[in-house]
């Protein structure tokens, strides 16, 4: 059988084929390369429609990765997939707080999901600035309420989870924070989106 067995050359053809499905030419350089990641992890087009990213959202993201900050992300898988020999070139440090014993005592005693709990412990860390929500919009709509409450003010919000019970929303309120954000529109997105956009952001620098 006759199959291509290097896995830079899969990466590349691969973003050869969806470059040939998708209209380059309605994005910049750097919004491309966070599109083509996202649709290369899912297979999905649709994601060159519905991924928004905000005016100097990349610029943002790029310089608090400079800056070695805390990308606190909603679940192990998105903390996993995150490539840690991009994270050590810049010094930077991916972490999720939801297995914590403080965050499942806050999440007993304020009767809350374990995900809104970690966002309020994930606060107290100062480096943290980019925060990834891929699976959770409980985890985001709690972010988004530590913001209007001047608890945190992120460089960066990339807000995708995926379901059918407040993500749209979710990802809605995200867009009044006067925030930089990346979100996907509507209830598509997820861990592996996540993980894509921040490699994606990574892979810039």
């Amino acid at each position: 059988m006759n199959y291509i067995r290097d896995p830079l050359e899969i990466e590349r053809r691969s973003f050869e084929i969806i470059g040939n499905f998708i209209d380059e030419s309605k994005f910049g350089e750097k919004e491309l390369k966070i599109i083509k990641r996202v649709i290369h992890a899912t297979a999905d087009f649709e994601f060159a429609d519905i991924l928004k990213i905000s005016d100097g959202a990349i610029e943002a993201g790029l310089m608090a990765l400079k800056e070695g900050c805390t990308i606190v992300t909603d679940t192990r898988m998105v903390e996993a997939g995150v490539s840690k020999k991009a994270l050590k070139k810049v010094g930077a440090k991916v972490k999720s707080y939801i297995d914590l014993p403080d965050v499942e005592k806050i999440a007993k005693e304020e009767g809350i999901t374990r995900s809104m709990a970690a966002m309020i412990k994930a606060v107290e860390d100062k480096s943290a600035k980019i925060f990834a929500i891929g699976n959770a919009p409980t985890a985001l709509f709690k972010l988004c309420e530590l913001v209007n409450g001047k608890k945190i003010e992120p460089s960066l919000i990339i807000g995708v989870p995926v379901g059918f019970v407040g993500a749209e929303e979710s990802k809605e309120e995200v867009k009044k924070l006067g925030i930089p954000y990346i979100i996907t529109e509507g209830r598509k997105g997820g861990s592996t989106v996540a993980v894509a956009i921040v490699n994606a952001l990574l892979y810039m620098l």
